[in-house]
Order: structure tokens, then C-alpha cells, then sequence
């Protein structure tokens, strides 16, 4: 299945069906009088998040949605059904925008959340709604209301625990498929990946999933390379493993690069705990792999894995880092929880 995390829409409430004018008119029976019934309610337009999807594909396909029109009211008394909904199946992590692609409207983060995004039309009255004392006999019905209508754009943002970060041909992809059943596309040459790929990672009596983005190079929230639009499939993540490659001559310029693409394209991606990991050791002799990673070290302040995905060497210390930041992050949004619930009560 070809992955699509983006899609513009049309979309359109269904109008309210119109009342009707209609008199009782029967041989032998001796009070007559309006009878026309009101007009059907116009479908809503619903979105709801479903299991079992992970792309926007089928909005590939078709990119208008109307709600069905309410029947127009009829005699004796007969009121319009009304029109049917339409509905629109999206993943976890389905964001919806306005035309603006700006101004957020919705955010899907579980399955079984559900939202009327349009409400469709009310239906007229029909004339024996205004019967009174005073108009025993009106001959006017109101029509149905239109219903709403917009344009509205559709992104997907992977629901991962840890997403992986760095220049084309780091190692991302053999990584991933390394540490999980996943089966990325994997080439020496820059660029193999064109979007993003998601595996489970199983470790110990532990699971967590891991998103692999396609490669970043310098100027890339300016458009570049691929451009940084798939990096909003790591927003939500807990933690960042950037990977570089340590065969390349200067791997603090390509550290770098990717931290001023992050600190770049913004939403909190450079604040995110990141897991630095020099890729590709095997191929690297001892003492300049020593030199590199040193470098790392105090470029980045922090600690800097030494692996080899293809071989396999050291990759669990990485998982296990990516636990051990997980479970801080969860002990933190627990605390940060109790403490609003405790905090005094102001009107």
C-alpha cells in the first residue's frame, strides 16, 4: 500500500429538505384544514478514527464528500427523512486543518474518537406548523437550510515512541530493520527511504515503535532534498535517535546540520531528549572511530552510542536508552497530572 500522509478535501453537509403546503381535502370528513409536514434534517459530515489504517490513501482517490439532502415534508402530515451522514475513516494521528492549512480544527491521537465536523441543514416547517387561531389556513412553508461547505486538509503524524533523525545513507533504515520485523528499503545511495517507515521494536519483555523518516540534508525546512514535511511524523515521540555515520570526514558538521534542521522546523523538536549514536563502527579503525567519538561527545555535551546496525554491535544499548527515556517521560506526565489535580481550584 502506497503511503500518503497528506490530502486535500471537499467536503459538504447535506441541505434541509423543504416543508410542504398541503390541505386535507376528504369527502365526508368535516374539518379539513393544512396538513403539510416539515422537511427532512440535511446528513452531517463525520469523522471518526479507526484501527487499522496507518496511511490517507483512499483520499487519494476521492476528494469530494457530500451528505445527503433531507426529503422535502409532504401531506397529511408526512414528514422528510433525513439525509445520510457521510463519514470519514481516519488513522491514529490524523490531524485536520482549514483551507489554510493552518488553523487546526481537529486532532485524532486515539481509536473510537469521533467528531461532526459539519452539521447539516435544518428542514422547513411545513404549513401546519404555523396554524393558529388567528391563520387557520396558511399557505406558506419555509424551505430546508443549506448546508455548510469547506475545504479542509488531512496530515497524518505517526504515532511513534521513538523516531530516527540524521543525513541520507546514516544507517536509519538497516537500523530499523535490524531491531524490528519492519522491511524498509535499503541501497547506497542517498535518499533510498521516500517515506516514512514504522516497526515494533520487542526487547526484553518490552515493546515500543520506532519511525524511520527519510533523510534530512542542510536547508531542508527551506525545501531541500525531500524537505522536513516528514518530520512532523517524530513530533509526537518520546525520545529521538539521531544516527550519523562514521564513515563520512566530519561528523560533527553533519551533527549539526540536523540539529539546525530540527531547531529549524520547531514544534518542540529540538527540546526532545535525543540518543546520539555513531553508525557504521565496523568499518572504522579503532583510533579514529576513538577520535570521532570524542568529537561527538563534546559537540552534542552528552553521551555518544558507538554501533553498527548492519552487524548489529551495541544496537541494544540503544533500545534499552530509548526504555529508559520512555519510562522518565511517562513518570514526569504523571506528576505533571497529580500536580494539576491538586492544585487549588480558582473561579
Amino acid at each position: 500500500m502506497k503511503f500518503l500522509d497528506q490530502a486535500k478535501i471537499f467536503i459538504k453537509s447535506g441541505n434541509g429538505g423543504a416543508g410542504s403546503v398541503s390541505f386535507r381535502r376528504e369527502k365526508y370528513v368535516e374539518f379539513g384544514g393544512p396538513d403539510g409536514g416539515s422537511g427532512g434534517r440535511g446528513g452531517d459530515v463525520i469523522v471518526q478514527c479507526v484501527d487499522g489504517l496507518n496511511t490517507l490513501i483512499d483520499y487519494r482517490y476521492q476528494q469530494h464528500f457530500k451528505a445527503g439532502t433531507g426529503t422535502h415534508g409532504m401531506g397529511r402530515q408526512r414528514t422528510g427523512a433525513d439525509g445520510d451522514d457521510v463519514f470519514l475513516k481516519v488513522p491514529v494521528g490524523t490531524q485536520i486543518f482549514a483551507e489554510d492549512n493552518e488553523t487546526l480544527l481537529a486532532d485524532f491521537t486515539e481509536v473510537g474518537q469521533e467528531m461532526i465536523l459539519l452539521k447539516g441543514g435544518n428542514g422547513g416547517f411545513g404549513n401546519m406548523h404555523f396554524k393558529n387561531s388567528t391563520n387557520q389556513a396558511p399557505r406558506h412553508a419555509n424551505p430546508g437550510l443549506a448546508g455548510e461547505e469547506m475545504w479542509i486538509w488531512l496530515r497524518l503524524k505517526l504515532i511513534a515512541d521513538a523516531g530516527l533523525v540524521g543525513l541520507p545513507n546514516a544507517g536509519k533504515s538497516t537500523f530499523l530493520a535490524s531491531v524490528t520485523a519492519a522491511k524498509p528499503k535499503i541501497a547506497d545511495y542517498p535518499f533510498t527511504t521516500l517515506h516514512p517507515n514504522l516497526g515494533v521494536v520487542k526487547i526484553g519483555n518490552r515493546e515500543f515503535v520506532m519511525a524511520d523518516i527519510p533523510g534530512l540534508i542542510e536547508g531542508a525546512h527551506e525545501g531541500a532534498g525531500i524537505g522536513d514535511r516528514f518530520l512532523g511524523h517524530v513530533e509526537r515521540t518520546r525520545t529521538i535517535v539521531h544516527l550519523i555515520d562514521g564513515t563520512q570526514e566530519d561528523v560533527v558538521a553533519a551533527y549539526k546540520t540536523i540539529r539546525g534542521e530540527l531547531e529549524a522546523y520547531g514544534h518542540g523538536l529540538a527540546e526532545k531528549h535525543e540518543i546520539l549514536a555513531l553508525n557504521k563502527a565496523d568499518a572504522i579503525p579503532e583510533d579514529e572511530l576513538v577520535e570521532k567519538k570524542a568529537a561527538l561527545e563534546e559537540a552534542s555535551g552528552g553521551k555518544v552510542h558507538v554501533i553498527s546496525a548492519v552487524a548489529g554491535m551495541d544496537v541494544d544499548k540503544v533500545l534499552f536508552d530509548v526504555l529508559s527515556q520512555m519510562d522518565d517521560a511517562t513518570e514526569a506526565e504523571a506528576a505533571e497530572a497529580a500536580q494539576e489535580e491538586d492544585a487549588p481550584w480558582t473561579p
